[in-house]
């Protein structure tokens, strides 16, 4: 009996502990300062001369995916009105044979996307971070080379974006 009211007290005690917001967890693993409640992403310029077509878009539509869904931050219209800043271009596209055939020709191609960006926090002078992100993914230029094109350099923009993420909140 009295071994289940040390228990109750103790279930008690750690609900109003975690409620009490000395505790901070987050399912998606990252923990926010309390004072960060949003963040400006730019539009990332395409500066590789090459590549599909919108790669700048593919890259900012993953980033912002990845703040506003896997964080408690609002998207900021402005760097002024935001917390966090994370900038930055697509420095280099490559679409190169990775792998090739008995005949010479090639059968994979590996798309390679090199993103340059910093982030940091407005009311600092030093940024967290500067850095250089790579991605890259192969297709069949068999099959249909266009689509798979298009298909690979998504995929390295994903990892890049996933990198970014991970970097800029790993320090939270």
């Amino acid at each position: 009996m009295i071994c289940n009211k040390k228990r109750g007290i103790l279930a008690v005690l750690f609900i109003a502990f975690i409620l009490s917001g000395c505790f901070r967890y987050s399912f998606t693993g990252t923990s926010i300062p309390e004072d960060v409640n949003s963040v400006y992403i730019p539009f990332f310029a395409d500066q590789s001369s090459g590549g599909i077509g919108n790669l700048s878009d593919q890259l900012n539509t993953a980033l912002v995916d990845r703040f506003i869904n896997q964080t408690k931050l609002q998207l900021s219209n402005s760097r002024n009105a935001a917390d966090a800043v994370l900038e930055g271009s697509i420095v280099g596209y490559a679409n190169e044979p990775f792998s090739v055939t008995g005949e010479g020709q090639s059968s994979l191609n590996e798309v390679s996307i090199s993103v340059r960006a910093t982030f940091q926090y407005t009311d600092k002078e030093q940024a967290e971070w500067s850095s250089t992100f790579n991605g890259s993914d192969t297709y069949d230029t068999n099959e249909n080379p266009i689509e798979g094109e298009t298909n690979a350099a998504v995929e390295a923009l994903n990892q890049i974006a996933d990198n970014m993420f991970n970097d800029a909140v790993s320090g939270w």
